[in-house]
Order: C-alpha cells, then structure tokens, then sequence
C-alpha cells in the first residue's frame, strides 16, 4: 500500500493514502488489522481522507511502516466477513440516531409530534395483523395492541415511548447476534495449509495459496477436499452432510463435481480444480452459521414455545378487566406488561451470546443445544492416542527383522504415512525428517484401511503398515517365535506399528505417546464439574491402555478397540440412561462422535473427525474442554434465573397495574427498561477467564 507521512510524533504516526485510498467496510478491517502489530496500542481509518493513525509503544516504527507498504486490501478480510470494529460502529451509528430523533420529537410542536407517533405506530399495527393473518397470536400482536390502545385514548407520549424501547431492544438483539456471527466466523475461516497435486507424473505437497484453477488435486481418505472440482480419477465416498445435509456419504467417481469442505470417508481421488479455496469456502462457512442458529438449546426452545403461550392469556386478562372494571387504562396496563417479550429476547441472546464467548476462547460450538447437552451431560468418554496423550508423539524405537536395515524400515514407513493427517503418522514422518531420511514417492495408489493399517505397492512390492489385527489377522503376515520374542522385549508400554512386504516382517516401530501434562488435571475438574464416570477407549494393546489409564486415574477403559465397538460403546452407555460426551480425533472416531450426545473433536483431528463433531477444541489444550463444560453449566444457570427474575418481575408490574398503583405509561417503561437489563445482562460473560479452570461456582451468573 502507498502512503506518505503527514505527522511524525513520539509514540503516534499519521498516514495519507488518498482520498478514497480504501471503502469503509475496508477501513474497518485495516484498523482491526493494524491493530494486531506487535506493539501497537491503537488503530483507526477514516475512508474519507484515506488516512492511516497508527500509536504504538517501543522501538517499532519502522517495523509499522514495512507492515503498511505490504498491506494488500484483499487480504484484510475474508470476503462477506464483517469486523467486529464494522459491527460496533454500525450499532453506535444507529443507537445515536434513534436516541436523537427520540430527542429531536420532544422539540416538535405537539400536533406533529403527534402526527408521526401515529405513522410510526402503524407499522407495528400491520405486523401484528400480519402475524394474525398467519395464525399466530405472538409478542408482534401484543407489541400491536399496547400501541393502538394508547394511541386511540390519545396517549400519544405513551405510545412512542413504547416503540423507542421496542426500537432500542431491536437494535441490541441485532448486534449480539452479529458479533456472535462475527466470532464464529473467523473461528471457521481457517485454510488448509498445504495439499497434494499432481506435477510431472509425481505427487508433491504445496502451499494451498499456490493451487491455480486447473491444478489435479490428490485427496485421501479422512481428508477436506481443499476446492471445488471435478474427479479425473478414483473413486471415493464422499461426505457432503456440510453441503447438502445428506446422512451417507455420496459415491464420487471421474467426471462428478465435489465441494470444498466436503470430506473423504473412503478412498482416493485425484480432482482438477474449478474454484479456489477463498472462492468457495467461505460461502459454506457463513450457512453454516446460518444453519447453527437453528439448532436451539432446549431450554431455549421451551421457553419460546411457553412465551408464545402467555400471549393469549394477556389478551384475556386485559379482556376481563375491562369487562369487570370498564377501566381502560387497566385494561391497557396488561396489555403493556407481558412475559414473553422478556423471555423471548432474553434466552436466545443468552445462547448466541455463550455462543460467542466459546469462540473468543477458541472453542466452536455449532449450536445452542450443543451447549446444554454438554451441561446435562454425566459421562465423558475418551479415545486416547491424541486425545488424553501428547498431540505430537515419539518415535522411540525403530527395530528391523533380518534383512532388512533400520534406516530402511524408517523410510519406507514416512514414505506410507506421510500422505495421512494422524498424529501417529506424524511422529514417523518427522523422525524420518530429523534423520535425514529422504523418501521419494515409489508407491503406487495408497489406500487406507480405517483404524487398521495402510496398503500401498513400494517399489513394485506389496507393502503394508498397521496395527498387528490388521497386519497378522487381516493381511495373514507369518510372526515368528523369535520375532515375538523381540516384539514382546522391546516395546514395553509403546504403540507399535508394524511394517512388512510381500507378507514378510520389515521391522516395527515403537511410538511413545505420554498422556498430556493437563490431562490428569482436566479429568479431576471434569469430576469436580460433576461428571460421574470417565470412560478411555484405544485401539492399543491391553498393556498400553493400561499403564496410561493408571496414569490419569482412570478405573474405565477399553483396549484394541475398533471404530465400530466404540460406537457400540457409547450406544450401550446411552441406553443405560447416561448423557454422553464423546472427545476424539482421528478418522476413526467419528462413529463415536456421531452416536454421542455432545461430541467434542480436537484442533488436530482429521478432518472427519472435525466436521462430524458438534464442538471443536481450536487449541491443543484439554483444559477448554473444562472451560466449554464450566461455560455451558452456567449458561443453564443464568437462563433458569432470566426466568425467575422475568416471572416474579412481570407478575409484581402487572400487580401494580391493575390496582392502580401505576400508570399504563409508567408501565410500559418499567417493563421495557426490565426488558432490555435482562437482555443486556445476558450478554455478560459467563467465565471470569477463558482458557483457565476454575472452581469457585459462586460467580454471579444471572
């Protein structure tokens, strides 16, 4: 970005780049990006003048200024991306106005004033006939009625202090929903680093930045097809639930279009790309959003379904006044005050707002009712490899069979693993890569055998790579005496994976895999956070699940697990009357994560595994599963106590009302301004700091 430097002061630079250098939804993201320099204290952009303030502290101006001259406005913000900047601005913009044509009325002759209280009352009086026309007696009928009444007994003072607050209450809904958007957004806008095409008869790994229209991109079972394209070869079971809603995956063979963000189950395809990943995933990112707002907690949905409910009884105490009293300004002081105006706006406020808290602490939650089956529920159930232990593990040990040499065994194995995201696989790749172990591509098509193994023609040979099922039971690979011997000698409390050609035993690999440092920790919380029973379940053998489930304290665990048993574990745990949350991260997982209650994947979970879950930890940090508990529980708390609060409120208002204690105009403030505190408390945070565990529950929560 060009620029010149209008002020140069100690601590604060001005910057010019022109009239109308950039739009103002751009300079909103600029700010908000410039903000984020390392030593910035403040940034703003006026779009008007094209002008860049920048105050920072430190020696880091000429750092600042590098920053400005490689800035490039499509980089700013996703597009359809709203900053939060944008969004606070906008809501100040539209507050102020409301408030001064609120002011500036007062300044009116009356017969005006009066003349534009009716305009405006018309507009609520046709969306509640509206709503009628549609058979619902709703808030928007009531919000009609109060209106009318006091219009036409000349309350006309009355009745635009009914619409300001109504207009006031509008406005706060609409930017707790929008900043709770904003925050899920940018939670979900994350790219794929690197994938693999195909160049020169070779298949490579590049940056996905440098992927072009036209480019044959290769995608494996468990991985996120990184655009949108055309299969030119394979074939593959594809999940598209992100894109189309569909339950199974769809059979995608050369020739059918695929999406970005879709996901493979099972096999491989190569697709020629069509649209980039900014062009297409974005767009799913914000239905996706869309879509989560519909998943309403419960609770939520209970309370407006008995808001709705109150409506008709409103009309009918207002009726009954009436007919016994001939009092209409009771009988209108009922129609003022009602409960589900409160309840209503409150409780999905409360919701979207815990929503967006979730997301600051980097954990998505894709729908209200994720978060109060994650408050209900009493059992957690583990896997272990990436999930209780290290997200990174160790190669250990690297032990060859006769014929075969150590650096061989490790090359062929990085070789296999390198095109699968497992944690597993990761550990032999990056140790063949500290060892400087080159391993060209000289396999064939790979193929993954979920939760089992890899199968794969190296240098002309049938290699395969896995667990001992899946190489001595399924591939029918001879272990000898001696071999046993070994194996049972050297691999103590390691996961192993075994390596072998043409039926024959190359050696195996031992991978230590500690339990995470939080990991104890998080369970003695999750006990503390009313959990009852902690479940570890690991495809591993009996002596590994063993010396890790003695490590985090854990009474309940199964070993050599497949992805099927583990569904039928938590299908079993769910029919003896248990509320299940399922933590995971691999490919094999996810049928697990899809009969749970609540299912909770982590940051480095393949992709199944990520779209499958209801929540997603974005930080490699068990401790936010602690948080996400602790913040759901207190959610529950807090909208249990809006509705007291708004039962024994309301019914106090009504009270006064119909005694005469108070005037409908006096009324309808109260119950507004009740209205919207109640709303406006519900936006509060719900945890005193995220990302930490606490266990003091006296917080205030309501």
């Amino acid at each position: 970005m060009k620029y010149r430097i209008v002020s140069d002061l100690p601590r604060r630079i001005r910057l010019s780049c022109g009239r109308y250098a950039f739009s103002k939804e751009e300079s909103f993201a600029l700010a908000e990006a410039a903000a984020a320099w390392p030593g910035v204290t403040d940034a703003r952009a006026g779009y008007l003048t094209g002008s860049i303030v920048i105050c920072y502290q430190g020696d880091c101006r000429e750092d600042l200024l590098r920053a400005v001259s490689g800035l490039r406005l499509s980089d700013l913000a996703p597009p359809g991306l709203e900053t939060p900047l944008a969004i606070d601005t906008d809501f100040r913009e539209r507050l102020y106005k409301t408030v001064l044509r609120r002011a500036a009325r007062l300044c009116l002759p009356v017969p005006v004033r009066w003349a534009l209280t009716v305009s405006d009352g018309l507009s609520y009086v046709f969306r509640g006939l509206k709503s009628l026309r549609s058979g619902v007696l709703g808030v928007e009928t009531l919000d009609a009625s109060a209106v009318a009444v006091s219009i036409l007994r000349g309350n006309f003072d009355t009745a635009a202090s009914i619409m300001f607050l109504l207009g006031i209450s509008e406005l706060l809904e609409d930017y707790a929903r929008r900043r709770a958007k904003n925050a899920l957004l940018k939670s979900l806008a994350v790219n794929i680093d690197t994938v693999w095409v195909e160049r020169d008869g070779r298949e490579v790994s590049v940056p996905a930045s440098a992927l072009a229209v036209g480019d044959r991109v290769v995608v494996g079972a468990g991985q996120m097809i990184p655009v949108d394209g055309t299969v030119r070869a394979g074939e593959a079971g594809v999940n598209q639930a992100s894109m189309t809603g569909e339950p199974l995956a769809a059979l995608k063979s050369a020739g059918d279009s695929v999406f970005a963000g879709t996901v493979l189950e099972e096999g491989r395809i190569v697709v020629e790309t069509r649209a980039l990943p900014d062009d297409s995933r974005i767009g799913r990112i914000v239905e996706m959003i869309e879509r989560s707002e519909t998943l309403k907690a419960g609770i939520q949905a209970r309370s407006e379904r008995l808001a709705d409910k109150i409506v008709p009884y409103s009309f009918l105490l207002s009726a009954g006044v009436l007919l016994f009293t001939g009092d209409l300004t009771k009988a209108a002081s009922v129609l003022l005050v009602d409960y589900s105006c409160a309840i209503k706006l409150s409780t999905p406020v409360a919701v979207i707002s815990a929503m967006r808290e979730a997301a600051g602490g980097r954990v998505l939650v894709k729908g209200g009712k994720f978060l109060e089956n994650m408050a209900e529920a009493d059992t957690v159930v583990f896997d272990k490899t990436g999930t209780l232990t290290v997200a990174s593990p160790q190669v250990s040990k690297v032990i060859p069979f006769a014929g075969y040499d150590r650096d061989e065994v490790l090359r062929t194995a990085a070789c296999l693993e390198e095109h699968f995201p497992h944690t597993v696989a990761q550990a032999v790749v990056r140790r063949a890569h500290d060892e400087r172990l080159l391993h060209e591509e000289e396999h064939a098509k790979v193929e993954y055998v979920v939760a089992h193994g890899i199968v794969t023609a190296y240098k002309g040979c049938r290699t395969i790579i896995g667990s001992r099922h899946f190489v001595e039971d399924d591939e029918g690979v001879f272990f000898a005496p001696a071999e046993l011997e070994t194996i049972e000698r050297e691999t103590g409390g390691d996961s192993v994976l075994y390596l072998a050609r043409e039926g024959k035993l190359m050696g195996f690999i031992c991978v230590s895999d500690p339990p995470r440092p939080e990991a104890l920790e998080v369970i003695t919380a999750l006990r503390r956070e009313g959990i009852k029973h902690v479940v570890m379940l690991t495809g591993d053998s009996d002596s590994t699940a063993r010396a890790t489930a003695a490590a985090l304290g854990i009474s309940d665990w199964r070993s050599q697990v497949l992805p099927e048993d583990k569904a039928a574990i938590i299908t079993s745990l769910k029919a003896e009357g248990r509320k299940v949350i399922m933590v995971g991260d691999g490919v094999n997982d996810s049928p697990a994560l899809a009969a749970a209650d609540v299912s909770v994947a982590m940051k480095d979970a393949s992709d199944v595994a990520r779209e499958t879950a209801d929540i997603t930890l974005l930080r490699s940090d068990l401790r936010d599963l602690v948080a996400v508990r602790q913040l759901s529980t207190r959610l529950m708390r807090r909208i249990r106590g809006n509705f007291r609060f708004i039962m024994i409120f309301n019914s106090a208002l009504l009270a006064l009302g119909l005694s005469g204690a108070v005037s409908p105009n006096t009324s309808a403030v109260l119950h507004n301004v009740s209205t919207i505190a109640v709303s406006t408390a519900s936006t509060r945070k719900l945890r005193p700091a995220a990302g930490r565990i606490h266990s003091d529950d006296s917080v205030n929560n309501n």
